[in-house]
């Protein structure tokens, strides 16, 4: 019987986070290097892994979401093979080297707790979305696993002249570095929300990278918050 499931078996390890196919995430955990994961996302692990639901580091930050963006987060620590997944959603999997990264907080999945982190305000966006868009930021040294539904394009920006444009409720995530601006294609009625689908573009530009998916976010990424 195990012969025919040979090829689902988990490969060797060999990196901090990996992926298992498209749609799960494999992360190997050592005593000190804990792991901020989404609430609800293991399926499976091996070892000795403990969880700890919004952990201390995690209501801090969270006192400073007044908009209510943000995922909830637990604490993954011990040793052992962690495996993620979110409803079947694509994962893709980062190694930053000090640069940082801007992440819908629905298609964050996982990242290394000792990354810097915190939810900000997209700048550029205000005037046109009420109070704007919050994303939330993670930099430093260390993993960052996103969840994608569908295999996503990653736009390289290339800093040129041209913008590259987006539609909000299908953006993933980008560098925090790019410019970014709310262009209106439309009526002002269609600004919030999904409305006529594309009424309104965010615009990205300068040097980096944007990740979108072949899916619109089901939430409305840019609803007035108060």
């Amino acid at each position: 019987m195990n012969q025919p499931l040979a090829g689902y078996a988990p490969a060797p390890v060999t990196a901090r986070m990996e992926n298992h196919g498209d749609h799960m995430l494999k992360v190997a955990m050592q005593t000190g290097n804990d792991l901020l994961a989404r609430v609800g996302s293991m399926i499976a692990y091996e070892g000795f892994i403990q969880y700890e639901p919004n952990p201390p580091a995690v209501r801090q930050i969270a006192r400073d979401w007044a908009t209510g963006e943000g995922a909830p987060l637990m604490k993954c620590s011990g040793d052992g093979l962690l495996h993620l997944a979110d409803y079947g959603a694509n994962v893709v999997v980062l190694n930053l080297n000090g640069e940082g990264i801007s992440v819908n907080a629905t298609n964050l999945l996982a990242f290394d707790a000792g990354l810097t982190w915190g939810v900000e305000r997209v700048k550029g966006l205000a005037k046109f979305a009420g109070q704007g868009l919050w994303n939330t930021k993670i930099s430093g040294q260390g993993w960052v696993a996103l969840t994608s539904r569908g295999k996503p394009i990653v736009v390289d920006c290339g800093g040129g002249d041209d913008e590259t444009y987006v539609d909000p409720d299908a953006l993933v995530a980008w560098s925090p570095n790019l410019k970014v601006k709310g262009k209106r294609s439309f009526r002002a009625q269609s600004l919030i929300g999904r409305g006529s689908g594309e009424a309104y573009q965010m615009a990205f530009s300068g040097q980096g990278i944007v990740v979108v998916q072949p899916s619109e976010d089901s939430t409305d990424r840019l609803r007035v918050r108060g």
